[in-house]
């Protein structure tokens, strides 16, 4: 700017500002809007029932947007949320380049965004939410129920406003785009993450008389149970904090050796059916994880197919060696390998060749080149693969609850002290504690090993476009170990889909469709088609919100991924542990902690669907997160730099450029969002609703009434959609172009 003439320099200043004064007055206008049109509180039957538009609503106490409050004499605490209208409405007319305009955007943003919240969390349905509060100010006759869509409009202006002062201040260098996502991402993290799990914390503190402790809380994570070395010194069992480390290790080095090889398998060899083996390396992740342990115990259990084979074989008696660690071990193996899988898909297709091709023209053998070049560069993806495994292992509790027998672990220690009879909700708190601190251990162990070496591989310039494909030393093993754990994979699933066609498991084998008729009957009558059977409720109300949740979860998780790797901003560490927070907690954590939370104002989303698709996408975040970052690092910033150069901003830089190389990140992300929304089970247990049931309810329900015909045929119709949708996903995405094609050439 200071190299610019002094009449071209007042030409660019009062161009930018123009660009913000406009941007500022639309986002007034959406605020203004909101406060005028929109219910300012939660509506009981739904938003988009749309049963409120009733007559005179703008004066209906339930019903009226927030100025139709304040002209009524209603709810006059919401007054001052309209001094950011008042205060940002200034500063369009003050001074351009002057830093008074600044600071009333910083103002006026900040005003709003702290009495919204303020007011929000100090007034509830019953009065004043603190009792300090209602001995300083007296009772308060009034009440507020949830926010609503009115005040949802008027949060994201207020937040964007603020954003447009804190560019101003040069922070992230005057990049609106960045610092607005930068803001709105750590505002939505601290409201659905930090919020929920801090309130549930708390409870760690509390003792029998309803008051904080320290003391209570010490002597809970000191508690044996936790952290016994038994096992190890030979004086009983260890503890069940030991236990879920222990596992945990062994799944996260399984999982991403064998996430490692399908990788290679699909893309450095010339193996047939590579397509087949890689809708078969991700099938188990689409299969509700007790379906798999079922599957498993009927193979392996005391009475299983190959357990009573042996032992007809070699005459030795029935075993219940499944139970306990082997079986946990080897359900998560096959549950969590497709996540290791698709997080290191993405990286082995990003590799450019031109390296490769370097190190074979330097006369370097080709396993030379594969440990020397190629393994290093894939250290990011086979980084947060383990990183992955490792989490999901250590807070999944559906396969060590069916398959544990005395092999005791945090997730069912923490499921059991919800929902079992002694419902100790500060154990069950201590012990997530325990579990995030083994979270956040492996956490930066991953970031000391990946350290700040350079992955980048893709930079632009051309290269042949030929990937090197495996050394015979290497090929044959892995297309040994790929194809055995394939052939293991296609047993578990035959096993499920006879499961669903049998009439009665272990007492009548004859085939029959009679589960399915059951669940999924329709008829033709005058009014239509009629949705007779018992699962299609379930069915519909599942199917919606995970098509919902999965692109949101994907569009979140990968402007994080953005963010993180592109642009450095205070506390950056913290956001980036804070946005894994969610995926290190059991789901059986965050539903609880989100019915705490988010059943009495200012947000109240509990028995709706909302809790629900807001539960997946930050659950599920993490993965497009981590697969997302990945992928990035081999990104060189030169591309960034250039679009910059060539007068692009931040926004049509990420669209346009970034977002076309992470096709395979992006991929992942949908489908790993998509599935695990249709086959959630923890969290959905809790946040279900008569009107918003979801197929695993639906199935745990048959389940425990020994309804396993229905159940399994219900599990293998999710599966079957299931891959039908992520067949849709791959094609709608595509593949990342990263060099050079070689195309076929005709005549």
């Amino acid at each position: 700017m200071a190299l610019l003439k002094q009449g071209e320099r007042s030409s660019v200043i009062k161009s930018l500002t123009t660009k913000t004064n406009a941007t500022v007055s639309l986002w007034l206008a959406v605020g203004f809007l909101g406060c005028l049109l929109l219910p300012w509180y939660g509506i009981e039957d739904g938003f988009f029932s749309f049963e409120w538009m009733v007559s005179d609503y703008l004066f209906d106490s339930d019903y009226a947007p927030l100025f139709w409050h304040l002209f009524m004499g209603e709810k006059l605490w919401l007054a001052p949320l309209i001094m950011p209208f008042i205060i940002s409405g200034l500063a369009l007319f003050a001074p351009n380049d002057s830093k008074l305009k600044t600071y009333l955007f910083l103002i006026g943003g900040g005003v709003g965004l702290f009495w919204l919240f303020a007011q929000g969390l100090s007034i509830g349905i019953r009065g004043w939410q603190f009792a300090w509060m209602n001995e300083l100010f007296g009772p308060l006759s009034d009440r507020q129920f949830g926010m609503g869509y009115g005040a949802i409009f008027y949060y994201l202006s207020i937040l964007f406003i603020f954003s447009v002062g804190v560019a101003e201040r040069r922070g992230a260098y005057g990049d609106k785009f960045v610092i607005s996502m930068i803001i709105f991402v750590v505002l939505l993290v601290a409201i659905f993450i930090f919020y929920p799990i801090c309130k549930l914390f708390l409870l760690g503190f509390i003792n029998e008389e309803n008051s904080y402790s320290f003391y209570i809380f010490i002597e809970k994570f000191t508690d044996k149970r936790i952290w016994s070395l038994g096992c190890i010194i030979g004086a009983g069992r260890c503890g069940v904090a030991l236990n879920s480390l222990f596992m945990a290790v062994i799944v996260g080095a399984l999982t991403t050796g064998l996430g490692l090889v399908f990788a290679l398998l699909v893309t450095r060899t010339n193996l047939k059916f590579r397509r087949v083996i890689r809708a078969m390396s991700v099938l188990p992740i689409i299969t509700p994880p007790f379906v798999i342990g079922l599957a498993i115990i009927l193979l392996f259990g005391l009475s299983g197919i190959v357990t009573t084979f042996f032992a007809d074989l070699f005459g030795v008696a029935p075993s219940r060696w499944i139970y306990g660690l082997p079986g946990i071990v080897l359900a998560q193996t096959l549950a969590y390998t497709p996540i290791a899988f698709l997080v290191l898909i993405g990286v082995v297709e990003s590799i450019s060749p031109s390296l490769e091709e370097a190190g074979q023209t330097l006369r370097a053998k080709p396993l030379q080149v594969f440990e020397t070049i190629s393994l290093p560069l894939m250290r990011p993806g086979i980084a947060n693969a383990f990183l992955l495994g490792f989490i999901e292992s250590m807070v999944d509790f559906g396969n060590p609850l069916v398959l544990g027998g005395n092999y005791d672990v945090l997730s069912t220690e923490i499921f059991f002290a919800i929902v079992g009879a002694q419902y100790d909700q500060g154990k069950a708190a201590v012990l997530a504690i325990v579990l995030l601190s083994f979270t956040l251990v492996a956490f930066y162990i991953q970031r000391f090993w990946l350290g700040k070496k350079s992955y980048t591989t893709i930079t632009g310039k051309g290269d042949a476009g030929l990937p090197m494909r495996l050394p015979n030393m290497l090929s044959v093993p892995i297309i040994v170990t790929g194809l055995a754990w394939g052939a293991f994979t296609v047993i578990i699933y035959s096993i499920i889909v006879y499961g669903s066609f049998v009439n009665s498991w272990g007492l009548d084998y004859s085939l029959t469709f009679k589960h399915y008729l059951t669940a999924f009957s329709f008829n033709f009558g005058e009014d239509g088609v009629q949705w007779t059977g018992s699962a299609w409720n379930s069915f519909w109300t599942t199917l919606t919100i995970a098509l919902i949740a999965a692109p949101l979860t994907a569009a979140m998780g990968l402007i994080i991924a953005y963010l993180l790797s592109r642009h450095n901003f205070a506390a950056k560490n913290v956001f980036e542990f804070g946005t894994m927070l969610s995926f290190a907690i059991p789901g059986t954590v965050i539903g609880v902690s989100y019915i705490l939370a988010f059943n009495v104002p200012p947000i109240e989303i509990t028995g709706t669907g909302i809790i629900l698709i807001v539960s997946f996408i930050f659950r599920n975040m993490p993965v497009g997160l981590r697969s997302g970052v990945a992928a990035m690092s081999q990104l060189d910033k030169s591309l960034d730099e250039s679009s910059l150069t060539l007068g692009a901003n931040s926004f049509q830089t990420f669209t346009r450029i970034i977002l076309p190389l992470l096709r395979p990140a992006i991929l992942a992300a949908l489908v790993f969002s998509f599935v695990r929304s249709m086959t959630a089970i923890s969290a959905v247990i809790f946040l279900v609703s008569a009107e918003y049931d979801m197929a695993t309810s639906y199935i745990i329900g048959r389940v425990e009434n020994n309804d396993y015909g229905l159940a399994i045929a219900y599990s293998t119709t999710l599966i079957v959609l299931m891959l039908i949708i992520i067949v849709i996903m791959q094609i709608a995405v595509g593949k990342a172009v990263t060099h050079r094609q070689a195309e076929k050439t005709t005549s």
